[in-house]
């Protein structure tokens, strides 16, 4: 039987669909222990070819061997991983932190191999002289250093043995976060608790609910942040409350279970192998080779916007007692502050979902953006099939209609689905493989009722476009080695290219061509437009409290000192918040520690800081475009060659120098967020 499946199985082989798609329409459950175990053992093979190699080591035997090993592996693993976050079934659960505990062992295996290290070493000499291979070799040594390659004996046990409880620790809090979401749903009984709600939004309710076996029942799904979009159109206070409490307290029913328990862990076992490495915290560790000069800058950026946020919070909930005529609670704060957008600015942000329909603003919007900029072109191929139902395939052509990858859409939120919204790729293009981008992007959009169309609030059409900026990081990567592919980049930097991309949502020559009324087909007229640029600092005294109450949060947990235990996980945080002086009672930060998936079990720790730290680079960028003639195919093509093909092939900043002409400028950001008085 086994011998049958090894035959069968479609990971242990290059798929044969364009650009290397995973077959997903044979891909079963049972494939993938079986492809793990080939996998693994395809890669340690490798490994010890390299190390046993009798030939003199040289970048091309070495370096370049490591950056050609692992197929089998890094095919399974795309694939599995895309489901753990956006399917995660229970057979994809089940396997889910042994498939973690093998890759951290693994991952262990190979940087902390002394013979592999030394070969890695001894190739200093043969390195090109070209920057992308000088680049690729500084970063295999740096990810040795810092992988624990040059720790003693007992070190490297002491770090296996961490890696491999934070590897399930991980798994535990992103399975366990996910259960506790779609437990804490809010069910309400009767659509008068909805008032508010357009009807597409309470049909979708309803269709939720009877999916979740509650017919005759509304269901409102929790989306990741602190915020839930249904906040603001609510008019009935106490689903207002229920739905806000929903949010705040998932993970914190009982701080001695569930995910606080696993964060209090996580946190103080990155603080003890911090200590491994020579450093005070794992927030010094991690933030080394980001493109922040030290953690002392980081603070002192947050240092200096934080008490600008709040005096401006404290206005702004001034302003919204006032529109009220009462005391207000943090479930009532958004709701009156749209109140007062409408009031002062005319901008009614609910009344502008008809204009949002999402295959405009996919086809007419995003991709309408990336043709004027990039003449970059997207065909649909339905003759390609997705991983699951409504998983859209389009083919992106350049200018010359030469193929240039996929992108996948993923849009759609349900039980199985992490919350959020993220980019990943199937497929890193590289020369050295021969390979082209096959690049996703998941968000989180309630499903509408049947046969009714798919219609978008305002903030889930810039997280469309922030998201397909990353989709662009990736398929415009034009490098030599995978690992330096695409949005490979230093955290603090990612964010930049996904945030530049925010800008043309309101661009006249995109929303004009997007923005219509799906009923009418009437245009989003200029006047709402120019109004709702007029309100754009409205409400960033909220925003950038809410954000910094995260990131220093984020800074706060990854700062503990070795040894350090943390016996009350919520007297922590507030203790924490209190100290960095973003504690509002009003506003919560944008995650707190009971369901902070970025820290806790993604890529983000002690890096949420590097959402306002490319937030910089962004803000300086806008500017520049809006200076030298906006959506032009050459400033289009100048972004491109000169940033978003880069990926780490080079330092990024010196990317962001060589298109920008000199080092990003703070000025642009404190003027977007309303912090320049």
């Amino acid at each position: 039987m086994k011998g049958l499946l090894t035959m069968s199985n479609p990971f242990l082989s290059p798929s044969t669909l364009p650009y290397g798609l995973p077959p997903f329409d044979i891909i079963r459950e049972e494939h993938y222990a079986e492809a793990f175990d080939v996998g693994l053992a395809e890669m340690t093979t490798e490994i010890a070819r390299i190390t046993d190699s009798t030939e003199p080591a040289t970048f091309a035997n070495t370096v370049v061997a490591l950056e050609s090993a692992g197929a089998v592996l890094d095919r399974v693993s795309t694939v599995f991983f895309t489901f753990a976050a956006a399917h995660a079934t229970p057979g994809i659960q089940a396997l889910q932190s042994d498939v973690a505990r093998r890759l951290s062992e693994l991952d262990d295996d190979i940087h902390l191999n002394a013979a592999l290290y030394a070969r890695i070493k001894e190739a200093s000499s043969s390195v090109p002289e070209d920057s992308e291979s000088k680049r690729l070799y500084s970063e295999y040594v740096d990810k040795f250093a810092r992988s624990g390659a040059d720790l003693d004996d007992a070190g490297k046990a002491r770090l296996r043995d961490i890696n491999g409880r934070l590897s399930t620790l991980s798994t535990d809090y992103q399975q366990r976060l996910l259960s506790d979401t779609n437990e804490a749903a809010l069910i309400v009984d009767t659509e008068d608790e909805l008032d508010g709600l357009t009807a597409d939004s309470i049909a979708s309710a309803a269709a939720a609910a009877s999916e979740a076996g509650h017919d005759g029942k509304y269901l409102l799904s929790l989306v990741l942040p602190t915020s839930q979009p249904a906040l603001p159109q609510l008019h009935n206070r106490d689903t207002r409350r229920r739905l806000h409490t929903a949010s705040v307290t998932r993970g914190t029913a009982n701080p001695n279970d569930g995910t606080l328990a696993i964060a209090t862990e996580i946190a103080e076992l990155r603080a003890e192998r911090a200590s491994l490495f020579g450093y005070r915290n794992h927030a010094e560790y991690a933030t080394a080779n980001q493109t922040a000069p030290s953690l002392e800058a980081i603070h002192a950026m947050t240092d200096a916007l934080a008490p600008a946020a709040v005096r401006n919070a404290e206005s702004e909930a001034d302003q919204l007692r006032s529109a009220a005529g009462r005391d207000l609670e943090p479930w009532d704060w958004s709701y009156y502050s749209e109140k007062v957008r409408a009031d002062r600015y005319d901008v009614d942000l609910a009344a502008l979902r008809p204009y949002f329909e999402l295959e405009r603003v996919i086809h007419d919007g995003i991709f309408h953006a990336a043709h004027l900029l990039y003449g970059v072109s997207f065909q649909e191929r339905e003759d390609l099939v997705g991983y699951y139902p409504g998983v859209r395939v389009w083919e992106v052509f350049n200018e010359d209609g030469s193929g240039l990858g996929l992108f996948l859409g993923d849009y759609y939120t349900r039980p199985t689905k992490s919350g959020g919204a993220w980019m990943n790729s199937f497929v890193h293009q590289s020369r050295l493989l021969d390979s082209r981008p096959v690049v996703i992007n998941n968000l989180n959009i309630a499903r509408p009722g049947e046969g009714e169309p798919t219609l978008l609030t305002f903030d889930e059409v810039v997280t469309v476009f922030h998201e397909f900026g990353h989709a662009l990081h990736g398929l415009f990567s034009a490098v030599e080695y995978p690992s330096l592919s695409g949005t490979a980049v230093p955290r603090d930097f990612v964010e930049y290219p996904s945030q530049v991309n925010e800008m043309w949502m309101l661009w006249p020559e995109v929303v004009q061509n997007y923005a219509k009324h799906h009923v009418t087909g009437e245009t989003l007229s200029q006047d709402i437009i120019d109004r709702l640029d007029a309100a754009s600092t409205w409400g960033e005294g909220f925003a950038t409290t809410e954000y910094l109450g995260a990131a220093l949060l984020d800074l706060a947990w990854h700062e503990i000192e070795p040894g350090q235990k943390i016996d009350d996980a919520l007297a922590f945080e507030q203790e924490a918040l209190e100290k960095a002086g973003v504690s509002v009672s009003l506003i919560p930060p944008r995650y707190r520690s009971g369901y902070f998936k970025h820290i806790f079990a993604g890529g983000y720790a002690a890096g949420y800081y590097s959402y306002i730290w490319s937030e910089v680079l962004d803000a300086d960028t806008v500017e520049w475009f809006k200076s030298n003639g906006g959506a032009t195919r050459a400033n289009g093509t100048r972004f491109r060659e000169l940033l978003l093909s880069q990926g780490n092939s080079q330092d990024p900043l010196e990317s962001f120098r060589q298109f920008r002409g000199r080092d990003a400028e703070i000025q642009p950001l404190l003027v977007r967020r309303g912090l320049t008085s």
